[in-house]
């Protein structure tokens, strides 16, 4: 008991008890202010005497008085007044609600002793029946759950656990669980004990949530999970904890799916913005013509054999003069081909610069090299699913062109500063005005890429070798310019011939070039043909008088005529066609275009003799 002078905010008298409840000696308890008793408890005072001087006598468990050692007791208090003048005293009665609640206890043993073996049996069915309760629950659960004590070993497993890693409860229980389940990380790397979550909970008492490790199955295959490990207290020592988890390995697969399918989403995207840049960057560069043009044998036969390769994916190699129509020839194949769907990616060879070969075959990574600020998909990857057009070939560095063989022969290269391998499927179109033969002959072409390319190789026929394509050629260039059919501008007859006439040892390039700025100095609906002053010479004139007119002949007159000369002139040289004395210097022509003519009259120079 306390007596309390409500007017001095002091305690004035205590009896022994009250003194060893509160740890104080009775000379430091008294002149103690009430309010020190109760720290931050003056609201809670206030309204407790002011109930104890209005009703005479109240009680109250809402005050914790603070023990000389500095912890809270709980306590009930009994207050009543002690008339004393003006100011009454109050006598506080302090009952420990801690100590009645042993009391209790004690009590309630004492008459479960009383009652004997039924009142035993009756506390023990109780005990079953929380204790079944508390099981039906725990196996009702879809989730892990299982116990552990502050020493890590096993204190109950559910079957959910049981299910989701393949041990059982008899197997556990008792044992280092971390030591069976939790040894390891997903890499193989050991998990430290000291490192685990769930032992964590003893030592700070918090709660750990994980969301992404492993638990190991009983047959050694790694469960992903994620758990929940809440610390177990008793009379706030922690004793153990409670571990909820459950198996999260199909979600992980279904996110990793869906990870992959959004990077492959990305990589397909940005494949097909390549695509698209390039698509517009071939767009300004490709030519009025979409189609090989030309009636003549040279043309069909190369049609034939358009026809036959086409559907194959057999490497083709182009070869012949330029400005003769290679790229169109390619074009044709692809277009012809299985892969039309899929694009069909030029690659100007004599256009890259050689440090940038492999960047611009391959692609790159970020980073690879100063100036690679982003991953890049190179022509391989682009023309992934369709044809690559290497134009120019011959001009592939020495160095480059072992790299480009095994993507030919194996379909696997990597990028520049990534060491990941990657597939292709290519079919490759090869182009160039070079001989090839004696380009390998002299080591400046590898032997084994000029026999992968050459599968199917297709010459390109030049102009002055089918010279009864040129009217359709010039119509075709002169309509495709929007300005000249506005212009009703057309071709007469004294421009074919004079078109016909000229070598063009430019191709067909040159011809459309013609035409263009023919178009651009006509006037009054007249053409000017603008050529310069070197008229075909293999087709020499008939001397005739003055006045005579010439006589006209047909095509196959004038072919006919063409052979005779040619072979007039291989006679005279004795077979020889080029070289000094050779037909091609009696003619006044090249001894390729001669070879050509040669090849496409279907002459045989080597059995003609003097």
């Amino acid at each position: 008991m306390l007596l309390l002078d409500l007017k001095e905010d002091r305690i004035v008298d205590a009896n022994a008890a009250a003194c060893a409840f509160l740890g104080y000696d009775k000379d430091l308890l008294l002149g103690l202010k009430i309010t020190t008793l109760h720290p931050e408890q003056l609201p809670g005072i206030i309204v407790f005497t002011q109930a104890v001087l209005s009703q005479g006598s109240y009680r109250t468990r809402s005050l914790t008085p603070r023990h000389a050692a500095g912890q809270e007791l709980r306590v009930e208090y009994a207050g009543s007044i002690v008339p004393q003048g003006e100011a009454p005293l109050i006598l506080l009665s302090i009952s420990d609600l801690d100590e009645r609640q042993r009391r209790e206890v004690d009590a309630a043993a004492a008459d479960y002793m009383r009652a004997g073996i039924d009142g035993w049996k009756q506390a023990d069915r109780v005990f079953q029946d929380i204790e079944r309760e508390n099981q039906l629950i725990l196996s009702a659960a879809g989730e892990g759950i299982y116990g552990v004590n502050a020493e890590g070993k096993t204190t109950f497993f559910n079957p959910a656990a049981e299910r989701i890693l393949g041990w059982s409860a008899v197997e556990l229980v008792g044992r280092d669980i971390h030591s069976i389940v939790h040894h390891t990380h997903h890499d193989g790397r050991h998990y430290q004990n000291e490192d685990c979550p769930i032992y964590a909970a003893f030592r700070d008492g918090a709660i750990h949530n994980v969301v992404d490790e492993v638990f190991w199955h009983k047959n050694g295959t790694p469960i992903w999970v994620e758990y929940t490990s809440t610390p177990i207290r008793d009379r706030n020592v922690v004793v153990g904890a409670v571990v909820v988890f459950r198996d999260v390995s199909q979600r992980r697969e279904a996110d990793e799916q869906l990870r992959i399918a959004l990077t492959e989403v990305d990589r397909l995207r940005e494949r097909l913005e390549l695509e698209n840049a390039y698509l517009q960057e071939e767009i300004k560069i490709e030519t009025n013509a979409r189609g090989i043009i030309g009636r003549s044998d040279a043309i069909q036969n190369i049609l034939r054999q358009v026809s036959l390769v086409a559907p194959t994916d057999a490497s083709v190699l182009i070869t012949g003069e330029s400005g003769t129509g290679k790229e169109l020839i390619a074009r044709a194949i692809h277009e012809a081909s299985n892969r039309q769907d899929r694009p069909l990616i030029r690659v100007n060879c004599a256009a890259i610069p050689r440090e940038l070969f492999e960047s611009e075959f391959f692609g790159h990574a970020k980073g690879a090299f100063t100036g690679a600020l982003r991953d890049r998909i190179g022509r391989f990857g682009l023309a992934s699913g369709g044809t690559l057009f290497l134009d120019e070939v011959g001009e592939i560095p020495l160095e480059l062109q072992g790299k480009l063989l095994r993507v030919l022969q194996e379909g696997h290269f990597e990028r520049v500063g990534e060491e990941r391998t990657r597939s292709v499927d290519v079919r490759v179109i090869a182009a160039t005005n070079r001989d090839l033969k004696r380009e390998v002959q002299q080591g400046r072409f590898r032997e084994d890429l000029y026999f992968r390319l050459n599968v199917f190789p297709i010459e390109s026929i030049p102009l002055r070798d089918r010279r009864e394509d040129i009217p359709l050629l010039a119509q075709h260039f002169l309509m495709a310019d929007g300005k000249a059919s506005k212009a009703n501008l057309r071709l007469l007859e004294s421009d074919v011939r004079k078109l016909s006439r000229y070598d063009w040892p430019g191709n067909v390039r040159e011809l459309q070039n013609v035409i263009e700025r023919a178009s651009i100095l006509s006037r009054k609906g007249r053409l000017w043909i603008d050529l310069p002053d070197s008229p075909l010479q293999s087709v020499r004139p008939v001397e005739t008088h003055p006045m005579a007119l010439a006589p006209i002949m047909t095509d196959s007159e004038l072919r006919a005529q063409e052979k005779a000369n040619i072979l007039a002139a291989l006679k005279a040289a004795n077979g020889k066609v080029s070289g000094a004395g050779g037909a091609a210097e009696l003619l006044g022509i090249k001894p390729t275009t001669l070879a050509s003519r040669v090849k496409t009259l279907r002459i045989d120079a080597k059995r003609i003799s003097r």
